[in-house]
C-alpha cells in the first residue's frame, strides 16, 4: 500500500522554481510529523525540511537559507515544499517522509518514505 506519493519535479534553470507535493494517506498526514530529505548523485541523504510537534512550528536546513518553504493542505492530506531561486546544486532526488519519534533532521526517525521525484537545475 502506497503511503506518500511525491510530484512536481522536473528540470528548471538555475534562479527558477518548483513546487514539490506529498499526497500522504490520512492516518500518516494525521498522525505524523511530516519532512523533506534529498540525496544528489554520489551523496548521502540530507535533510531539507520538516514539521514540528507543534503546530506551525517548521524546520530547514542552512542551505536553504530562506529559498523554500514547506507548508500543508489539511483538506488534501498534502504537503508541500515550495523552492525558489533554485541553484545547479539543489539538483537532487526529493523524498518526503514521516516519522512519530525522534529528531526532525535525522532519516532514521522517519518510518514512511516516498519514492522520490527528481529535480534537476540548469546553469
Amino acid at each position: 500500500q502506497v503511503q506518500l506519493v511525491e510530484s512536481g519535479g522536473g528540470l528548471v534553470q538555475a534562479g527558477g522554481s518548483l513546487r514539490l507535493s506529498c499526497a500522504a494517506s490520512e492516518s500518516i498526514f494525521n498522525n505524523y510529523a511530516m519532512a523533506w530529505f534529498r540525496q544528489a548523485p554520489g551523496k548521502e541523504r540530507e535533510f531539507v525540511s520538516a514539521f514540528g510537534w507543534s503546530l506551525g512550528r517548521t524546520y530547514y536546513a542552512d542551505f536553504v537559507e530562506g529559498r523554500f518553504t514547506i507548508s500543508r493542505d489539511n483538506a488534501k492530506n498534502t504537503v508541500y515544499l515550495q523552492m525558489n531561486s533554485l541553484k545547479v546544486e539543489d539538483t537532487a532526488i526529493y523524498s518526503c517522509a514521516a516519522r512519530n519519534w525522534g529528531d526532525y533532521s535525522t532519516d532514521t526517525s522517519y518510518t514512511y518514505w516516498g519514492q522520490g521525484t527528481q529535480v534537476t537545475v540548469s546553469s
